[in-house]
Formats: structure tokens, C-alpha cells, sequence
């Protein structure tokens, strides 16, 4: 007997859910719930991802100097715009157009073909897509900061995110070559990762490092002219950072309508934030232990490092294998960073370490956890797409430097990207 209203709502909200499920199973929701189901996945992940952009943002402004801040600002809000308008012109297409085993899609507007049938709506899923193109874009930004100037980064954003990333993405996600070669890239330690890795490492090598960044013999300058202007904004934006992976790679599991998706998801988050803390402590020892300092950057940077390196297969390991992933990433940042420096590369905020190197270390590192790939088939991504993509950005960046130029001149880099370029200036003038 119904004895007052609220049990009279909780009977109707009851008999609401239970007549949503078919007849002969318990364990699984109707299609148009599932519908609804996958759809929220996209959306709430969509949104964790784009919030990372706020991260790149803060951890890219706290490492630049002073002099620096406002252009990184600029650079990311309009990488971000400029990268929804070229995913919906034709990036989402010349992904997920190709044919089957094929190379490249077709360069159309995407547009809107939702069914109840498809498991999803199409535009959740193009949200979803666009934030990891814009994505890739950011890790780019930060490498090429305080020498470069703002439209012609503009201008390879728009290559990159409309034409570059969406070939080498189709290639897996949309059912290419890669695909059917048996390669695995979950949610994206090369597909993301590295090709914006790849990307800054062709722009950086063209660019050259920042005037008086390292000394005649190859040692790297004193650390006060090139110090960073805030280590409390880049470990805000390493925690937006990581919070937003939980979307990247949750997402990534592409449903939420069956109980096994959802525990599947569940995992994920799990694997992905233990990858992140193993990158942290990983880096942390090794500094002290290699360096006989505890070296807050690296230990930044080893966070993000973990978080790449688990990116590529987050479902399948345990618990501790996915802190032995994250650390062995957090220890490449390090000595990774070494590497360029040794080098005399300037990669301003670390990128190319976090991004390109523990991307290649994580897709390698698949078929340790992972029974049905293989490590040949995962070299053959690796060295196939950072190949296309390095080669294909140091030809544009090299056609854009030689024609209107690339960098700042001595006196613009001297004053300040932030004077020279956008006309910010970041202390106030007294009397």
C-alpha cells in the first residue's frame, strides 16, 4: 500500500527505469538508453579534455619568463578556436572518411547523421574528437615559446589541426592502415602525443633556442635570465592537467551502457591516476638520487610523463603495472631533458621529454599488458607516424621561415613577446 507521495514518486521513477530494460536481461539498458548513456560519456569526458586547455595555459605561463606571459595566453585560446573551426571544415572527415585499411578521408564539412543505431550521437562525438585534436596543438605551444612569433603559429595550428592530426588519426580511429594492421593506440600516446611532440621537435630544431639560452660551449646559460615566473601556476596546471586525463582516457572507452563499460571506465581512471603518481615519484628519485637535488619541474613533468606513457593501453594493466608504466615515463622526462639540453634543443616547458618520448615508451610498452598486439606491429606506428608527422612539419615550418619568417627579431625576443607582440606589458611603470 502506497502510503505517501514521495513513495508514490519513487514507485513511478522505479517502474520508469525497470521498463527500460529488455525482457530477457538485466545486465544491459535499451538502445535508446545506451544512447543516452554513451552520449553523456562524450560529453562529460568532452569537457574534462577541453578543460586541460586551462592547464597547457597555466603550465606553459608559469615556466615562461615573465616577459612571456601574456603571448601564452593568447597562443592558447586561439589555438583552441582555431582548431574547432578546422576539425568541423574538414578534420573530422579526413579522419573518419577513410576507407577501410585506407590513408586519408575527404576534405568536407562534418555534419550530423545521428541514429539510435550508431550507439551515440554524432555531435557528441565530434566534441569529443575536436578537444584531443586541440589537444595536440597545445603540446606544441609551449616548446616554441619567447622566440616565436603568434600568427605564423597560428598558421601551422590550422595545418596541424585541420589536415596533419586527423590523416595520422584516421590511420587507427578511423579504421586505416594502422587499424588493420593490428596496432593499438587506446586514446592516443602517439596518435596525440607524439605527433604534437614530433611537431615541436621540427619547429624547435628550425627555431633555434632563445638568444643567450646556452653558453659557447654548449652548456646551458645561467638559470636567472630563463627562470620561471611562477612554479605554483605550472603545478596548478599540471593538477588541471591530470584531472582533465581522467576524461581523456575514461572517454576513450567510447561507452557507458553496459555494466562492463562502466567498470571498464571505472579501471581506466584508476590506471591512469596511478600512471601519473608512479611519473611523480619516479622522477622525484631520480633527480635526488642522479642529481642530489629533488627537482620540482621534473617532478611536474614527470606527472605528465607517467599520464602519456599509460595513454596508450590505460584498461589492461594492474594497478602496479601502471605505476611501473607512469615511472618508467617520469624517468625518461628526466633524462630526456638531459638529451636536449645536450643537444642544445629548447624546449621551453619540457613538451618534447613528456610528450614525444613517453608517447613512444607507452605505445611500445602495450603488448606487456596487452596479449593481442604485438611489439612489431606497435614499432611500425611509432616510427611510421612520428616519421609522417616530423617530416611533414619541419617542410612547413621551413617553407613558413623562409618565406615571412618564424621568429621574433633580437630586439622583439630582447623586449618581450609580450610587448612585441601583443603590446602587454606585465610590470607597471613609476615615476
Amino acid at each position: 500500500m502506497i502510503k505517501s507521495f514521495k513513495q508514490f514518486i519513487s514507485l513511478i521513477i522505479i517502474t520508469l527505469i525497470l521498463s527500460t530494460l529488455p525482457a530477457s536481461a538485466e545486465t544491459t539498458v535499451s538502445p535508446e538508453v545506451g544512447f543516452i548513456f554513451n552520449t553523456f560519456l562524450f560529453l562529460v569526458c568532452g569537457f574534462l579534455v577541453m578543460f586541460m586547455a586551462a592547464g597547457f595555459a597555466m603550465l606553459e605561463s608559469g615556466m615562461v619568463t615573465s616577459k612571456s606571459v601574456s603571448v601564452i595566453c593568447a597562443k592558447n585560446i586561439g589555438l583552441f578556436s582555431i582548431a574547432g573551426i578546422m576539425f568541423w571544415m574538414f578534420g573530422y572527415n579526413l579522419a573518419y572518411g577513410i576507407p577501410e585499411g585506407g590513408y586519408i578521408g575527404k576534405f568536407i564539412p562534418w555534419s550530423d547523421a545521428s541514429s539510435v543505431d550508431t550507439g551515440y550521437s554524432d555531435g557528441s562525438d565530434w566534441y569529443f574528437q575536436m578537444v584531443f585534436c586541440a589537444t595536440t596543438v597545445s603540446i606544441v605551444s609551449g616548446t616554441l615559446a619567447e622566440r616565436i612569433k603568434l600568427w605564423p603559429f597560428f598558421l601551422f595550428a590550422a595545418i596541424l589541426s585541420g589536415i596533419i592530426y586527423p590523416i595520422v588519426m584516421g590511420w587507427q580511429w578511423g579504421g586505416g592502415w594502422l587499424a588493420s594492421a593490428g596496432f593499438s593506440d587506446f586514446a592516443g600516446s602517439t596518435l596525440v602525443h607524439s605527433t604534437g611532440g614530433s611537431a615541436a621537435l621540427a619547429g624547435a630544431l628550425l627555431l633555434g633556442p632563445r638568444l643567450g639560452r646556452f653558453t659557447k660551449t654548449g652548456e646551458p646559460a645561467p638559470i636567472k635570465p630563463f627562470a620561471a615566473s611562477s612554479i605554483p601556476l605550472v603545478t596548478l596546471g599540471v593538477f588541471v592537467l591530470w584531472l582533465g586525463w581522467f576524461g581523456f582516457n575514461g572517454g576513450s572507452q567510447l561507452a557507458m551502457g553496459t555494466a562492463d563499460d562502466a567498470i571498464a571506465v571505472s579501471t581506466i581512471f584508476i590506471n591512469t591516476f596511478l600512471a601519473g603518481a608512479g611519473g611523480v615519484m619516479a622522477a622525484a628519485a631520480t633527480t635526488r638520487l642522479g642529481f642530489g637535488k629533488t627537482d620540482v619541474i621534473q617532478m611536474l613533468n614527470g606527472c605528465i610523463g607517467g599520464l602519456v606513457a599509460i595513454t596508450a593501453e590505460p584498461l589492461m594493466p594492474s594497478p602496479l603495472a601502471a605505476i611501473l608504466i607512469g615511472g618508467v615515463g617520469g624517468i625518461i622526462v628526466v633524462y630526456g631533458t638531459k638529451l636536449l639540453l645536450s643537444l642544445k634543443i629548447d624546449d621551453v616547458v619540457g613538451a618534447i621529454p613528456a610528450h614525444l618520448f613517453s608517447g613512444i615508451w607507452g605505445t611500445l610498452a602495450v603488448p606487456i599488458t596487452n596479449s593481442d598486439t604485438s611489439f612489431g606491429i606497435q614499432l611500425i606506428g611509432v616510427v611510421s607516424i612520428n616519421a609522417f608527422v616530423f617530416i611533414a612539419a619541419y617542410i612547413i615550418w621551413a617553407i613558413m621561415k623562409k618565406t615571412f619568417g618564424i621568429r621574433l627579431s633580437k630586439e622583439g625576443e630582447t623586449k618581450g613577446t609580450d610587448v612585441t607582440e601583443t603590446g602587454v606589458i606585465a610590470y607597471a611603470i613609476r615615476d
